[in-house]
């Protein structure tokens, strides 16, 4: 997107403060549990992710995530909603070495969003609250270069950090982005009572659930509940459960160095085959296969 000079200005000043954070290829933490940082340096095949609820600035390349049919790009100088915990296929598709993929993602949890809406009044959006993309505005990336200085001045954070944290997100409900998050956040909505029921599978996917237990929290029928909610995340509510399983079972060999019979049953597995069945109809390749590649690549 063509930007003036003022702005690209900002921008270079930005992405060196994010690489100072990232010096090599990944995601990276900050002293803000809520900021990271990532980074990479050539483009990659699709990946099952795991999005979670917050915004995402592109600062630099590209990238694609791909739910269901549908395909959202975001490119450099754009910001992507993640409203609710969404289970996408994440690909750069535009990074080099001399021009690395380099984002902010910030998270926010709803009733956050919720507490900031009090001070406005704009309506809601109609319609589902699936990934949206937007502009990057100077007021955004302004707010955004002056959060990443202040990891400089770690006896500033504590105060200063959530109030910028706050800015952002001002912008961005006072942006074209906002009716959509004023739809999740406010009142009782279809989209609300969506993302009540995948935090619930969020915090429990290692356990069993009631898909009547699930529609009773949503207040829909069972059958409603399954439309709405593949409306939304492009899965059934199990297939949603199924693929945090297999994600963070995949985190727990490669992290914590567990087996696939371990992690199948830290996750919720009864049946090691059954999980290394479905570990490879998502991943490609049964667990030892993937992790020795994974390991092998890092």
């Amino acid at each position: 997107m063509p930007i003036d000079d003022d702005l690209s200005a900002l921008r270079e000043r930005t992405i060196a403060l994010a690489l100072d954070r990232a010096p090599a290829d990944g995601l990276h933490g900050t002293a803000l549990p809520w900021l990271r940082v990532i980074r990479a340096s050539a483009p990659a095949l699709p990946v099952p992710a795991i999005y979670e609820p917050g915004l995402v600035l592109v600062l630099q390349g590209r990238k694609q995530a791909q739910i269901g049919e549908r395909t959202v790009h975001y490119d450099a100088m754009q910001c992507l909603l993640v409203p609710v915990t969404t289970l996408p296929r994440g690909r750069v598709v535009e990074a080099s070495a001399s021009k690395p993929y380099v984002c902010l993602r910030l998270s926010c949890e709803t009733q956050a969003l919720a507490e900031l809406l009090l001070d406005g009044d704009a309506p809601a959006a109609d319609g589902d609250a699936g990934l949206q993309v937007a502009p990057v505005t100077a007021p955004l990336l302004d707010a955004a270069q002056r959060l990443l200085q202040l990891l400089d001045a770690p006896q500033d954070l504590k105060t200063l950090a959530p109030l910028l944290q706050r800015e952002i997100f001002y912008r961005v409900l006072t942006g074209p982005l906002g009716p959509r998050l004023r739809a999740l956040a406010q009142g009782d909505g279809v989209a609300r009572r969506l993302n009540r029921v995948i935090e619930q599978l969020t915090r429990r996917f290692d356990q069993p659930f009631s898909i009547d237990e699930l529609a009773a929290l949503a207040h829909m029928s069972p059958s409603t509940l399954h439309l709405r909610f593949k409306q939304l995340t492009a899965l059934s509510p199990l297939q949603f459960q199924k693929s945090l399983r297999l994600q963070h079972a995949r985190r727990l060999m490669l992290s914590d160095g567990l087996d696939a019979a371990s992690a199948a049953h830290r996750v919720g597995y009864e049946s090691p085959s059954q999980f290394s069945r479905e570990y490879r109809r998502l991943f490609g390749a049964p667990p030892r296969e993937d992790i020795g590649q994974l390991r092998a690549r890092a």
